[in-house]
């Protein structure tokens, strides 16, 4: 094949995927269609869960992941999204407070912590992470992924923790902010930070690392996942969505991931 053919091969390619694509929600009926705006941390859960949604016929999913912050920008710009799936109670109530979500199908959905992680080859282990938290010494001029704590909630909660056990300001010029605590994740796999704070279920997703300390659950709120359907998509497959992230089913794939339910 010269290089001519490749081209066309992909640019085919290319077409067909665009058409399986627009032919499957387009062509289909939209009502049956739901469009699942979630936090990234929640990627594995919740894509599980709607292939189980679509096996079962019940609608047909489409996922998109991103910081709740940035899903919550783009619902209140217009994005067509049917249901919101949050990593904090903020963005929720910021969505609710311009009549964005249906007061009436929002519940909380997950609860989560957040921990410390290192790359696997690091010889960190067993941290306390308390009163004596000696983050400064431990990060030894290297860097400390997080989501960015302006507008990330794993980030919102990271340094909540972090000021609550007095060690913010004085590692706050060694923090690496990311767009979603996956980006702070993959820092910390590819060893190019010291340390990372991301949730317990993203360090259970991946072997490259590990988990070195917990953070107290008084040192920050209660990490709650708030779900609702997006105002003006209230179909009845929104409706089903929602009513199958309750079910057994998705209860035991949650729990597979290490969420626990409120």
């Amino acid at each position: 094949m010269n290089w001519k053919q490749v081209v066309q091969f992909r640019g085919a390619t290319v077409v067909i995927a665009l058409i399986l694509f627009f032919g499957t929600v387009v062509g289909g009926n939209a009502s049956d269609t739901v469009t699942v705006f979630a936090a990234a941390s929640t990627t594995n859960a919740v894509t599980e869960i709607g292939n189980l949604f679509v096996e079962r016929k019940l609608g047909r999913f489409l996922p998109s992941f991103a910081a709740s912050s940035t899903l919550a920008k783009q619902i209140e710009n217009g994005a067509p999204a049917t249901v919101y799936v949050s990593a904090n109670k903020e963005w929720m109530d910021y969505l609710a407070a311009k009549d964005l979500i249906d007061p009436a199908s929002r519940y909380d959905l997950l609860s989560n912590r957040i921990v410390l992680v290192a790359p696997t080859e690091s010889l960190l282990n067993n941290v306390d992470v308390g009163r004596d938290f000696r983050l400064k010494e431990l990060l030894d001029g290297g860097y400390l992924a997080m989501g960015d704590p302006d507008h990330v909630p794993a980030g919102i909660y990271g340094k909540q923790a972090l000021q609550a056990l007095g060690v913010w300001d004085e590692i706050d010029d060694r923090v690496a902010r990311q767009k979603d605590v996956r980006s702070a994740l993959a820092l910390v796999e590819r060893g190019e930070v010291t340390l990372g704070v991301v949730y317990a279920t993203d360090a259970a997703i991946t072997k490259k690392v590990k988990v070195v300390g917990v953070f107290p659950e008084n040192s920050h709120p209660p990490i709650v996942y708030p779900v609702a359907i997006v105002m003006g998509s209230e179909t009845p497959a929104a409706v089903k969505f929602l009513e199958f992230l309750k079910s057994g089913n998705s209860r035991a794939v949650f729990e597979k991931y290490g969420f626990t339910i409120p």
